[in-house]
């Protein structure tokens, strides 16, 4: 009953109309002068909101084609036919309240983001700045309270605290020791992740388990959240040039459908022709169907986790003919990644009796405090090292070379300091570690000798990075730029839906860009490039013609008055450096993590989940919400057509037409909104 009432206070002249149509049933037999005066002053309350809604659409910027429906209802009132004029007006009404209800649906995902924003924060009094404290205690509170305040409350440095199933009200810190994130609202990621003390924590991510501190490093308008949801408002209120254009085809419709009305009653002599005609004659699949798809695509890829700045990205993204990927993190994973580790064998550096495993804790260790490109892959490798270490020594306990290395407190690095270009020092249980350069790790090497390295030559895409323990040299970590693991599928699936054309971009030398080419199946490759070489070859390449293109595709492409021949762009990148080659393209799209960076500033879609596969599950939508868009509209307005013909030869009676109007207006809206569904 509360939901009945909900929709009745949100289209309540539908419901004052079916109240009228009691009523008239009611009287028409014993007083038909009254229902007859009933259903006129339904039609002048109809005709003067109908109107005022016209104005205010041309206001907006939309074309007023509501004068079919004002004509209609006058006709249907000329002529007598006053339960075809009540019909007529519970047709409008009704249609408003299909038209409502389809686009709820249609943007219940983009919806859904919106009312998942944090609105509360609670922030710990007196706690401002004193997170390094509260961290050094384990992120004990000691008593503290804490008030509870809106989220634009919420000053840098402030200490919150989130209790579980509460969102995280702004971009900030872990004080406490771990917690557990639901980020699906941000990226879609379905598996809850769990962070540690000092990472970064992103609003908008539900907290899963215990309550914990964190520290504020950003305000509201500031976080992560809000520059979503800029996105989904952005895509919320734009409107698809083929929507414009379908705007603006209403208009020969409505002549159309007078030009019919006209001619059945100047043939037919009997003015209730022209009345039949008029309630037949819906420009709703245009007027309505066709924004409604373009609303349901942008949903479905927001909830794939793919966020577009304006709906005109579907209509680019369905055409796209040339693709351009970046290299480093984005055909391959973002940090390189440890391949295997070298021993010096018969060097005067070498002896140390150390596993490879027990080299890359220790110099893992000392890595977590870089910010050296190369660093998480070592802090990566050499905690899952750590992690079999205690695992064997938990299973050999009596093993003498696990012992003097590993246990409880595992291994830790202190004093740890960075020398730019060079590498990074510090102590890990007591001794000394250095990871970088050769002549860096060998402190101990006079200037003026020559340093041999006794390593065999590294190939063409690998880096190294060289550790040495107590001034002597112990391993040289090997690492590569590796492509993610569903690059190769990615660029095929490509391939099978007609995009042939595949490119490569990268700054990196030609022989290492190269080899990850081949590996996923890339044979375009430019390398060495700077970002302008990059903006430069795309902008060459939206000249040439495309390859392939569905005929469907051509058809809209007509449709909106664009030009077939051009060829759509496409920049797939991560990087800070690649912003301005994702502005050139004709759709730019960054792949993040859900983080904020300037890559996905400057693009026209952002991938929140970090998943290479979104691209062609993007491409793939977008095509399909343009075929839908197209069936509503074609679907919808040739019913109308064969309807109104129908009716001009007298086969359609002027009520039952008002109902086939509006039975036409929800085939071709639910049709739209098929969109929706899952059918790539």
């Amino acid at each position: 009953m509360k939901e009945v009432l909900a929709f009745a206070k949100r289209v309540p002249l539908l419901l004052i109309t079916i109240l009228c149509g009691l009523a008239m049933g009611l009287l028409w037999s014993s007083h038909q002068p009254i229902a007859r005066w009933i259903a006129t002053i339904l039609v002048a309350v109809t005709l003067v909101d109908t109107l005022r809604g016209m104005i205010d659409d041309v206001r907006q910027g939309h074309v007023g084609v509501d004068i079919l429906a004002v004509v209609a209802i006058l006709s249907t009132l000329a002529v007598k036919e006053y339960w075809a004029a009540w019909a007529v007006v519970l047709m409008v009404y009704s249609g408003a309240a299909i038209e409502e209800y389809a686009q709820s649906r249609a943007s219940s995902n983009l919806t859904a983001l919106v009312s998942a924003a944090p609105q509360t924060a609670h922030i710990v009094a007196g706690a401002r700045g004193s997170a390094s404290r509260l961290a050094n205690n384990g992120g004990n509170l000691q008593g503290a309270s804490w008030s509870t305040d809106t989220v634009d409350q919420v000053q840098l440095g402030d200490v919150l605290v989130v209790k579980p199933g509460e969102t995280v009200p702004v971009d900030g810190e872990l004080i406490s020791p771990s917690a557990t994130l639901d980020l699906s609202n941000i990226n879609g990621e379905p598996v809850p992740r769990q962070v540690f003390t000092s990472a970064r924590l992103m609003s908008g991510s539900v907290n899963g388990s215990d309550t914990f501190l964190m520290e504020a490093t950003q305000i509201s308008r500031d976080s992560q959240y809000q520059r979503i949801l800029e996105l989904v408002r952005s895509a919320q209120s734009s409107r698809a040039a083929v929507v414009r254009t379908a705007d603006l085809l209403a208009v020969p419709f409505t002549v159309l459908a007078f030009i019919i009305a006209g001619v059945a009653w100047i043939i037919s002599g009997v003015p209730t022709r022209f009345a039949q005609v008029l309630v037949l004659a819906t420009p709703c699949p245009l007027l309505i169907a066709a924004p409604v798809a373009y609303m349901a695509g942008s949903g479905r890829l927001a909830k794939a986790g793919i966020l577009i700045k304006t709906q005109d990205v579907i209509e680019n993204l369905g055409r796209v003919s040339h693709i351009f990927f970046d290299k480093t993190g984005t055909l391959t994973v973002k940090r390189p990644r440890v391949t295997h580790v070298d021993k010096p064998e018969d060097s005067e550096q070498g002896g140390l009796d150390l596993s490879e495993q027990q080299i890359l804790a220790m110099a893992g260790a000392v890595e977590s405090y870089s910010v050296h490109i190369l660093s998480n892959g070592i802090s990566a490798a050499g905690n899952q090292a750590q992690q079999q270490l205690q695992e064997a020594s938990a299973d050999k306990s009596e093993n003498s070379s696990l012992s003097t290395l590993s246990g409880p407190i595992g291994f830790r690095a202190e004093g740890v300091s960075e020398d730019s270009g060079q590498g990074v020092r510090g102590s890990v249980n007591g001794q000394r570690v250095r990871v970088g350069r050769l002549d860096y790790v060998l402190e101990g090497s006079s200037k003026d000798k020559q340093l041999s390295n006794p390593f065999v030559q590294l190939a063409p895409d690998e880096m190294a990075a060289y550790v040495s323990i107590d001034g002597r040299l112990a391993a040289r970590i090997v690492m590569k730029d590796v492509p993610r693991d569903d690059a190769t599928q990615t660029v095929q699936k490509l391939r099978e839906m007609g995009i042939d054309r595949l490119s490569m971009l990268t700054g990196d030398k030609m022989d290492s860009a190269s080899i990850i080419a081949e590996q996923v199946g890339i044979q375009d490759v430019h390398a060495e490039l700077f970002p302008e070489d990059k903006a430069n070859i795309i902008k060459q390449s939206s000249k040439l013609n495309p390859n392939k293109q569905p005929k469907w595709d051509q058809w809209i492409s007509k449709f909106v008055g664009e030009s077939i021949t051009k060829s759509v762009t496409m920049m797939v990148g991560d990087g800070v450096n690649d912003a301005p080659v994702l502005a050139a393209a004709d759709v730019g799209m960054a792949i993040t993590d859900g983080t904020t960076t300037a890559a996905s500033e400057s693009a026209q879609a952002v991938i929140m989940n970090d998943d290479i596969a979104s691209v062609p599950h993007a491409i793939a939508i977008a095509r399909r919400t343009k075929r839908v868009m197209l069936q509503s509209v074609v679907l919808g307005l040739s019913l109308a057509t064969v309807g109104m013909i129908a009716a001009a030869f007298n086969l359609i009676p002027v009520v039952v037409g008002a109902f086939a109007q509006e039975a036409i207006d929800v085939i071709s809206i639910l049709w739209a909104l098929t969109a929706l569904l899952n059918r790539d």
